[in-house]
């Protein structure tokens, strides 16, 4: 089978030039599209089986994930660990059978992966009095916990994803930031971060800005209360995002990227950073259940963010990690590690 761009695929301008007349109105609807374009089948669900399944082999925390695991959840027997770990992603699967939740991703902590920008990101909190981190597509919060436990302010944390249950086609009733506590055994009490559901791609939820050139007239609303990411426009001293960008085509990664963009301070030293699926050179590649993803390289990746900000008032850094053929037998897959800090 062909891995590259799939023969019910457009062609590339075509393809683009078709979705950029289409507006984007919800993150679901996006994903929907881009999937469509690449796979007829793309409106099946994401799987048919409600249990995760034998899927031992896919648990393998390293040593600081396993270390972050017992501080955490105050389980110092592995064996015991494992069996808490399992029963949560067995809940987690019935929310949605996702293939991060099948293989563990949840316990996989990247936002330490990119050094540079997160000791940057440690640095903001401890001397910029009021900085604002946001985690969008945040899942069960892993992130947001190591960043907490290495010192960056709970109060100043958000947290946000599409909807707290995701898509639940089982109506369970458990959801992924509320699985988050059960895993980590913790309670909005004792983890207070703010956490908020919504659609980035919603104009109701976020509209679209351009890059903020000069500090907000308005003070920053309080977390606790917002009802959407309006407000916050200008505002955010460091923007994380793992795993995100991949689940969408081109014309919505750019979509994406720009409104982040638009949420970000001027003030120099500010931060969006985060990783995804990538590839040597821009293109396609077979992923799950035989559906076909969008990757950007890291040339074309750094040339996207160099088209939303203004020439030289940006620093972009990007390294790409093999971690070998993670989506199919025969292709190599990569993480793109990467960060656009203002200067």
């Amino acid at each position: 089978m062909s891995h590259s761009k799939p023969e019910n695929a457009q062609p590339e301008h075509a393809q683009a030039e078709h979705e950029s007349q289409k507006p984007v109105s919800s993150l679901e609807q996006a994903k929907l599209e881009d999937e469509k374009k690449s796979d007829p089948e793309a409106t099946k669900l994401p799987s048919s089986r409600t249990e995760p399944g034998d899927e031992c082999c896919h648990y393998q925390p390293d040593p600081d994930e396993l270390a972050f695991l017992k501080q955490q959840t105050r389980i110092q027997d592995e064996e015991e660990l494992k069996v808490h770990v399992f029963a949560v992603q067995k809940k987690a699967y019935k929310v949605c059978p996702y293939p991060c939740i099948r293989r563990f991703g949840f316990v996989r902590i990247k936002i330490i992966k990119n050094p540079a920008a997160y000791n940057h990101v440690l640095e903001l909190g401890r001397t910029l009095p009021g900085a604002l981190f946001l985690d969008v597509g945040c899942c069960f919060g892993i992130d947001l916990r190591r960043l907490a436990n290495d010192g960056f302010p709970v109060q100043n944390m958000l947290a946000c994803d599409i909807r707290k249950g995701f898509v639940n086609p089982l109506r369970i009733s458990d959801d992924f930031w509320d699985l988050g506590h059960e895993l980590f055994r913790s309670t909005a009490e004792s983890f207070p971060v703010a956490f908020l559901a919504g659609d980035v791609f919603d104009p109701a939820f976020l509209t679209l800005q351009a890059p903020a050139t000069e500090a907000p007239q308005s003070p920053a609303p309080n977390l606790d209360s917002l009802a959407s990411l309006e407000g916050l426009q200008g505002h955010l001293s460091a923007i994380h995002s793992a795993s995100l960008f991949h689940l969408f085509g081109e014309v919505n990664q750019l979509q994406l990227a720009r409104k982040l963009a638009g949420l970000l301070s001027a003030r120099p030293g500010s931060i969006i950073f985060g990783c995804h699926g990538a590839q040597p050179t821009k293109g396609h590649v077979l992923g799950s259940r035989g559906k076909y993803m969008f990757c950007h390289s890291s040339e074309t990746w750094r040339e996207m963010w160099e088209g939303i900000f203004e020439q030289g008032s940006v620093e972009i850094a990007t390294h790409m990690k093999n971690v070998g053929k993670l989506l199919n037998p025969t292709t190599d897959f990569y993480m793109l590690f990467w960060s656009v800090k203002r200067l």
